[in-house]
């Protein structure tokens, strides 16, 4: 009696190592299958929050609005803030008849100048160098040609001129519409044009001496 209880409490013991061992090797199989099993079915969304919810997405078509858009538009005779500009010639460089203007459209004053050659020094500087013989770093370092203020083409532009030049660039130069704003354009147009008339009259004074 005491073997048979013996031998019955072993085979029990045998029955749940073995069952536990299955269980233990099914966690596994599942585990790694549902790591990296494909499927067909979509995954579950445990919490959808605002994922799901309808919504306007930017640039897309909308069956709810009469023109099949999802963005409205402005209500009319809307102007955003700063965005009412009347004066052509200040925020072009172009009068009422498309052309440059030939001077600049601001009260030029010391405070300008100030103005304009700390842009100056901040954006053009480093390309057309301090006395704008455009002779600065990318000349110096690789050789690009830069131009020069005081070559007759652009002493005879028109301030409008560089206004566009400044804003949309031209050549190797590149726009400057956002980082320079329509007031600080003319002021380093002011600045470049006292460049300008201080090397023609530095130029004037030694052969008016020599006569």
């Amino acid at each position: 009696m005491t073997r048979l209880r013996r031998s019955g409490s072993g085979g029990q013991a045998r029955t749940r190592r073995v069952l536990v061992t299955f269980m233990f090797a099914s966690i596994v199989c599942l585990s790694g299958c549902v790591r990296g099993c494909t499927s067909s079915r979509p995954p579950i969304h445990i919490n959808p929050s605002m994922d799901d919810q309808p919504k306007v997405l930017a640039q897309t078509s909308s069956k709810f609005f009469y023109d099949g858009a999802s963005m409205r538009q402005p209500v009319p005779g809307t102007v955003p803030i700063g965005g009412l500009k009347e004066d052509a010639a200040f925020f072009t460089g172009k009068g009422t008849d498309g052309q440059f203007v030939a001077t600049i459209p601001v009260t030029v004053d010391e405070a300008l100048l100030e103005r304009g050659r700390q842009r100056y020094v901040i954006y053009c500087q480093p390309c057309h160098d301090a006395r704008g013989d455009g002779k600065g770093i990318l000349f110096q370092r690789g050789n690009v040609p830069t131009a020069s203020f005081h070559q007759d083409k652009i002493l005879k532009y028109p301030d409008g001129q560089i206004f566009d030049v400044i804003t949309n660039g031209a050549g190797l130069m590149a726009g400057y519409r956002w980082p320079i704003p329509p007031a600080d354009r003319w002021a380093i147009i002011a600045y470049v044009r006292e460049l300008e008339r201080k090397r023609l009259a530095s130029a004037a004074g030694p052969a008016a001496g020599s006569n």
